[in-house]
């Protein structure tokens, strides 16, 4: 067995985000670390084998092996491009400070 390292795994949703510091071996991959992090039984809505995954802010494949120190990061699908919805914020007089009128 390779030697263990320490990586993070983490996990948002709107309500609730999740850090978790993993000890893997060294040799783990992406995906080992997914699925040793019990991450999907913490959110049985999010279909997380679907999710893109990143180290760092970097898209990466879950075959990739990680490394010492290594943040692996699951990414949701955006409901909506973030350019269209300033455009759409725009057209209604409103920026992203501004918040909705109660009329």
């Amino acid at each position: 067995m390779a030697e263990s390292i320490t990586v993070e795994l983490v996990f948002a949703v709107p309500a609730r985000q999740v850090l978790l510091a993993l000890e893997v071996a060294g040799d783990a991959t992406v995906a080992d670390v997914i699925a040793a992090s019990g991450i999907q039984e913490q959110f049985p809505d999010a279909a997380i084998a679907e999710l893109e995954a990143g180290i760092w802010g970097n898209v990466v494949s879950r075959d990739r092996v990680v490394r010492e120190g290594d943040r692996i990061e699951l990414y949701r699908r955006l409901r909506i491009d973030p350019r269209e919805a300033r455009r759409r914020l725009a057209e209604a007089g409103r920026t992203m400070a501004t918040p909705p009128s109660k009329d």
